[in-house]
């Protein structure tokens, strides 16, 4: 890939803080190559202080055509898009950027449904699961969307912030059939457990949920692509629960966001 990089490669960036932990610029990368086109996805730390001003001073760029946006900027970056995807206007924040005719920002958020792949490839059919989803930011926004669309039987919310649980149990009242509720870190009696938290990506971290309360009946899904193997994970699987790495959500995603960054 990088003999072929030139003056004519297009350009697409990541932008997050913490930046060193994702996995997508090599993916990408790799998926833009398999697809013919001379384009790279290179990675930016960006703190949430500079995030207004990198987007505009980026956006003047004329070879650069994309963004994708990892934490804590989902929710900030809606604000640049002039138009988004139904989902990503539902849910106010985007994971992609891509550019408009006229040069402004379209924006989609493909968290949730990357998820939900993810879990099913590893054998966890959500519908008619009771789940716990601990995190209400960015990604757990859009996997609890995701998480009624396929059709949980139960929903509960556990986020340190109870306003930011609460905003999201409200935004989401009405959307399917599942009962929601407010959750806390007791996975006890759950089938599905998500956690779309940062916790785990740093040593010492304490674990999102009551690790010791988990069952063999129990499917765990993470967010987190490094360490693949967070120690929830490896909590989980101690006890015999089935599980899935934010390897293989971002895995799950990555075709769909080359799809939309490419205008495929």
């Amino acid at each position: 890939m990088l003999e072929a990089l030139s003056g004519a490669t297009r350009v697409f960036v990541i932008i997050g803080d913490p930046i060193a932990q994702v996995q997508s610029p090599g993916g990408i990368t790799r998926e833009f190559a398999a697809r013919g086109r001379d384009a790279v996805l290179v990675p930016a730390q960006v703190s949430v202080a500079a995030l207004d001003d990198f987007v505009r001073g980026v956006s003047l760029a004329g070879n650069l055509d994309g963004i994708v946006v990892t934490v804590p900027h989902k929710f900030g970056a809606f604000a640049h898009c002039a138009s988004t995807t139904d989902r990503a206007g539902f849910l106010q924040s985007v994971n992609i950027m891509r550019r408009n005719a006229d040069g402004s920002w379209h924006g989609d958020m493909t968290d949730g449904v990357a998820f939900v792949g993810g879990i099913r490839q590893a054998g966890c059919l959500p519908q008619g699961k009771r789940a716990l989803m601990v995190g209400a930011g960015g990604a757990g926004t859009a996997i609890a969307l995701a998480l009624l669309e396929a059709g949980v039987s139960e929903l509960a919310i556990h986020d340190a912030d109870a306003a930011r649980r609460d905003r999201l149990l409200a935004r989401l009242a009405g959307r399917g059939a599942a009962k929601l509720s407010a959750g806390s870190d007791d996975p006890t009696g759950y089938e599905l457990i998500c956690n779309a938290t940062p916790a785990g990506m740093k040593p010492g971290d304490a674990l999102p949920v009551q690790a010791d309360r988990l069952t063999p009946g129990m499917f765990v899904g993470e967010v987190i692509t490094s360490p693949e193997v967070t120690p929830l994970l490896a909590a989980a699987r101690a006890k015999g629960c089935g599980t899935q790495t934010g390897i293989g959500m971002f895995a799950a995603g990555r075709a769909m966001m080359v799809d939309f960054l490419l205008h495929a």
